[in-house]
């Protein structure tokens, strides 16, 4: 018992009050079966997921923060990093396993979801390999390609094209575009304490809302148990006046990105009106899709990379938060100001739901100017 105080109490993490709290809470949940069918009765099954997910990734990080300073998984200071002082990875690991026993805990299951899970713990062992013993970016890269394909085996696949050749090839296209840019992009996110998690809770908190407006409560469930397995992981991650406890590691932030993306292709988000049902997930997801498509043209544009190969392995101080401190803010306000830009566009695609296709066009025109006067901003400083 000495032991398990020790790691949850090492160099106040968190106070112990705190934990005492949570301990009884879980007990509380876990061995009560009654509690589980309460919430279920009550129709806000919702809330139990999300705090059982909640729970267990809070009381997952400790020890995972043990393991990976037992085993000297740190990600130390380097010229191109923002932290200062050597902090240990595997963070993602808790998330992973909060996610995971969630959904399986409560049975929340479709054939849809095997192929995004299969997919995504594919990208989490491969991110997890890389924080043990880094990998190329090229065989990262062709792991996930393998993954997107499962996924798309199992009929995860973007429709929106007539169904002949044609556009089924097309759309597989558009798919590998798209789970590869915003698993990616999660990743590059995770460069300031707290933003890729934060984020992930934002955009998978406007999906299960999103979810419950257009009567898909299955996608709800699975949008509430990611958020709280990453809220859970967000106090050690984001701390006030203190640098991060752990970091999420590429495990965590790969594995979130690809769950995001493959929820948005799961869902079914405006009937029969193609132009809204899109409009309204990217709109959610869209600071993901912002920050790759800048990065990708600013470095072309600038001669930073010349092909492929150099832009898979490019690696800079170029992203959007990085640009941000760069034009004079904090990384706290940085992380606090995508935070709110992400939430306010996350608005917009929630009052799109009652809206017409006109309405759609005119609030995607509307996220790509806010945009542009952010790349008018970020052209002002040179990373």
């Amino acid at each position: 018992m000495k032991r398990l105080i020790a790691i949850f109490s090492e160099k106040n993490i968190i106070p112990w009050k705190h934990i005492a709290g949570i301990f009884l809470l879980s007990f509380i949940f876990f061995v009560f079966p009654g509690i589980r069918g309460w919430f279920f009765y009550h129709k806000i099954e919702w809330i139990y997921i999300f705090l059982f997910a909640f729970l267990i990734a809070y009381l997952c990080v400790p020890v995972v923060r043990k393991i990976a300073l037992t085993l000297n998984v740190i990600d130390i200071p380097e010229e191109r990093r923002v932290h200062k002082t050597p902090t240990p990875l595997l963070g993602g690991v808790a998330v992973y396993v909060a996610f995971a026993g969630t959904i399986i805990y409560n049975a929340v299951f479709s054939l849809e979801l095997k192929g995004v899970a299969i997919g995504a713990t594919i990208v989490f062992i491969t991110g997890l390999i890389d924080d043990v013993n880094h990998i190329s970016a090229k065989l990262k890269l062709f792991v996930q390609m393998i993954a997107v394909t499962i996924m798309i085996h199992y009929g995860v696949v973007a429709d929106f094209l007539p169904n002949v050749w044609w556009g089924k090839l097309f759309e597989v296209l558009i798919t590998f575009l798209w789970m590869l840019g915003i698993t990616n992009s999660a990743n590059f996110f995770d460069g300031m304490d707290g933003l890729a998690t934060g984020l992930t809770v934002i955009c998978s908190g406007f999906l299960g809302i999103l979810a419950i407006k257009t009567m898909q409560p299955y996608l709800m469930l699975l949008s509430v148990a990611l958020a709280g397995s990453c809220l859970g992981f967000l106090p050690y991650n984001l701390r006030y006046k203190k640098p991060a406890a752990i970091f999420l590691g590429d495990a965590g932030s790969t594995f979130m990105g690809f769950m995001l993306a493959g929820m948005v292709l799961m869902g079914d988000w405006g009937g029969k009106d193609p132009i809204k049902a899109y409009a309204m997930p990217i709109l959610i997801v869209g600071i993901f899709i912002f920050d790759m498509v800048y990065t990708t043209t600013s470095r072309i544009a600038s001669h930073k990379v010349v092909n492929f190969r150099e832009w898979l392995e490019f690696t800079g101080k170029d992203h959007l938060h990085h640009r941000l401190t760069a034009l004079g803010l904090s990384a706290k306000q940085t992380v606090f100001f995508i935070y709110f830009l992400t939430a306010s566009l996350g608005m917009s695609a929630l009052v799109l739901k009652n809206g017409s296709i006109i309405d759609a066009l005119l609030l995607l025109i509307q996220a790509v100017f806010i945009y542009i006067i952010i790349v008018i901003l970020m052209m002002r400083v040179n990373t």
